[in-house]
């Protein structure tokens, strides 16, 4: 594992951090350029990823501390240290989402067609940060002779873009590719569970974000069948 890349003078470059960075300029440019192809505002889908970007990375933050509330109670400070990782990913989402919303709804600008439009690019990213959580040592598997958990996740979600990006460049009807990458996320979460280590066992043998899977599953695959059957 290596969490710092290097230091400049008193400066730290976390690769956690770095990584985060890096997701984001890369899903950012390729979503813009997206959004030109389709005479949409580049600096709306900037404006929006940097929102959801923010708050994003603060719901992250804060799932995950309540999530492990025990520890954070006794050492207040950590909160704040991103740099020690801990984030968690359907924290982010939903409080990203909720920021992304808003400023579209406050720019009334289409919401679905706009989700479809960036979030192959937000997959892509989400693979970049997972590289990040390998080298930060975060977002562990058990002890094995297979490929870290981190870069299997990253692999799937790799794929995960590619199918998005396919389906992007057929006809499809608004909405699908949002609820395309819910269902295939939960997919890909439910069962990477399976070989982290790093969530507790609460219910029948399945973690937490298992759980959170199987209502995402079936959210996203109703809405796909409503979004399919209709004319």
């Amino acid at each position: 594992m290596h969490p710092e890349i290097c230091k400049i003078g008193p400066v730290v470059i976390y690769s956690y951090g770095l990584m985060l960075v890096i997701a984001f300029f890369v899903a950012v440019t390729l979503a813009s350029q997206e959004a030109k192809r389709h005479k949409i505002s580049p600096d709306s889908i900037f404006n929006l990823l940097f929102i959801s970007f923010i708050f994003g990375i603060i719901g992250a933050r804060l799932f995950y501390v309540i999530e492990n509330l025990g520890y954070y109670l006794k050492e207040p400070l950590e909160i704040v240290m991103l740099s020690h990782g801990g984030m968690s990913w359907f924290g982010g989402l939903i409080l990203g989402s909720v920021s992304g919303i808003i400023y579209l709804k406050y720019k009334k600008i289409s919401v679905y067609k706009t989700l479809d439009l960036i979030v192959p690019f937000l997959v892509l990213g989400q693979a970049i940060g997972r590289i990040g959580c390998f080298f930060n040592g975060c977002c562990y598997g058990k002890e094995s002779v297979l490929i870290p958990t981190q870069i299997i996740s990253s692999f799937l979600l790799l794929v995960i873009f590619i199918v998005l990006r396919f389906l992007q460049s057929r006809s499809h009807k608004v909405g699908q590719i949002f609820y395309a990458y819910l269902f295939l996320y939960s997919i890909k979460r439910f069962l990477i569970e399976f070989w982290r280590a790093d969530n507790k066992i609460i219910f029948s043998g399945l973690t937490l974000f298992q759980l959170i899977s199987i209502v995402i599953f079936v959210f996203s695959a109703i809405n796909l069948v409503i979004i399919l059957r209709r004319k």
